[in-house]
């Protein structure tokens, strides 16, 4: 029988939350003394955001990676004001690690609400700019059917707002809702041919911002 990798992650996550949010403030701290990047794709999220290697995935664009392990929707609200370095297209993946923290940061509703409140951060900080919200990435079958309705909940967000909506799981699940195995080692983070998969999603869309040569 297949580990429900997603019923470890419950018990799991909170008990390692202090570790793990120690880090994010160190990764935090590194951010705020670099040398301002302006202009740029910004990549804003969690571990799998964290984990990508942008520049490596997308050679034509100028990225900035922000993202940090473990950052749930309330964090992400936290730290925008650093993020935010006048970027010419935001791409935001936020919303999994909500699902393991306390009953009143999990509640859907108050999911979306958040994501809707980092738009409109957005907005203000950077007027214009283009945001494509990407769906939040498949893990176990078990947490398939919370994560559609999330999804669904993220692309109605996305047209009330004027965001462009990125479906990714047409790309990366299965046909029982779980991640594809050969796109992860653990059920929930991407290995390198997911990071593909997901570029190969997102690059039509971030053409137009591709440097000139």
């Amino acid at each position: 029988m297949a580990v429900n990798t997603d019923r470890i992650y419950l018990g799991l996550v909170p008990t390692i939350r202090p570790l793990v949010a120690a880090a994010a403030r160190r990764r935090l701290r590194a951010f705020e003394a670099e040398e301002r990047t302006d202009g740029r794709v910004l990549f804003l999220g969690d571990s799998i955001t964290h984990w990508g290697q942008w520049d490596v995935l997308f050679p034509e664009l100028a990225t900035l990676n922000r993202g940090i392990n473990g950052d749930t929707t309330q964090d992400v609200l936290a730290r925008l004001d650093e993020a935010l370095q006048n970027p010419v297209a935001v791409s935001l993946l936020i919303g999994t690690n909500d699902l393991h923290t306390n009953r009143r940061l999990k509640e859907p509703q108050g999911i979306v609400s958040r994501l809707e409140q980092i738009i409109v951060r957005i907005r203000m900080k950077a007027p214009g700019v283009p945001i494509f919200i990407n769906s939040i990435t498949p893990r176990t079958p078990w947490f398939a059917p919370r994560i559609r309705s999330l999804n669904e909940q993220y692309a109605d967000a996305a047209r009330r707002t004027g965001c462009t909506y990125v479906d990714l799981w047409p790309a990366l699940a299965d046909d029982a809702g779980g991640l594809r195995t050969e796109l992860t080692k653990d059920n929930l983070h991407l290995i390198e041919p997911g990071y593909q998969a997901w570029r190969d999603v997102l690059r039509p869309l971030l053409r137009p911002f591709a440097l000139e040569r």
